[in-house]
């Protein structure tokens, strides 16, 4: 079958815009393939064998933190654990691994917010990765419901809501479509009135403007889906490097294929070949 489309390059994490579908971007290396455009037509993606680290362009065996060498991965800020456990921060010690990558990604506003997803959940982000992390997420409505002046105030606030919901997403059920529809200001209402005690405690300790309740709209978000999966079967190219099959849909950082789904975010400094099959 002769493809239409032929290049190669690392993978990236894919670009997203809000729209009604969203609008999505494939980058391998240099070339930027508006990826809506492709649903309904045959793909195939193969892997050589090669992973260049996204931040020194280190060749590595395996990807780290989805797409460091390990040597970036052990002594960048952007990997430290407190990214994924922002509570567990430690800027403030003197110890931050990059103090003005800490400045500028960490002590700055975020958001803490409510998403149905696949489900309802918790989390948080930078202020202006909004409505970024909600379409990464594959979430289908979110909004705001705390503001906070530091990424480990997010962080406290986060583990204190965690305790009456869930703060992870269920990929295969978003996957599959026909999420429930949730009132999330209803949702953010109760939750706040559950933590609101831990609330005025952590404003006594930083400040009351530190953290700020906050009743703003939400977003409905729609994704660019022809067919939804009835049972989600998930391609893994260090397993089996060469993917085929009709791309149905995108959603979160997942390619749906009619083979399986495909977490592109998950091969994110994987050299490949990406074709559009005629």
């Amino acid at each position: 079958m002769t493809a239409v489309v032929d290049v190669t390059g690392r993978l990236r994490k894919m670009p997203a815009e809000p729209d009604q579908p969203i609008q999505y971007t494939l980058k391998v290396g240099d070339t930027r393939l508006p990826l809506n455009d492709l649903i309904g037509r045959a793909i195939q993606i193969d892997y050589d064998g090669v992973i260049r680290c996204i931040h020194c362009d280190r060749k590595t065996k395996k990807s780290f933190g989805q797409g460091y060498c390990f040597p970036c991965f052990r002594k960048l800020a952007a990997c430290d654990s407190c990214i994924v456990s922002p509570e567990k921060c430690h800027y403030h010690e003197g110890t931050c691994r990059e103090p003005e990558w800490g400045e500028t990604h960490c002590m700055i506003e975020h958001v803490v917010y409510l998403a149905n997803s696949s489900g309802l959940k918790v989390g948080i982000t930078r202020g202006t990765q909004i409505p970024t992390r909600w379409i990464d997420q594959g979430a289908v409505a979110a909004l705001p419901i705390v503001r906070v002046s530091t990424r480990q105030l997010a962080g406290f606030v986060e583990v204190i809501c965690k305790q009456h919901v869930a703060d992870r997403t269920n990929w295969r059920a978003m996957l599959k479509g026909g999420v429930a529809e949730l009132d999330l200001a209803a949702e953010r209402d109760r939750l706040l009135d559950l933590i609101r005690p831990e609330l005025d405690a952590l404003r006594q300790a930083h400040g009351e403007v530190a953290i700020r309740e906050v009743d703003e709209a939400g977003l409905s978000l729609s994704y660019p889906v022809q067919v939804w999966p009835d049972k989600v079967k998930s391609h893994n190219l260090d397993k089996t490097p060469s993917v085929t099959g009709v791309l149905q849909g995108i959603k979160g950082q997942y390619l749906m294929l009619d083979t399986g789904v495909i977490n592109i975010r998950k091969f994110t400094a994987y050299e490949v070949r990406f074709q559009v099959l005629a």
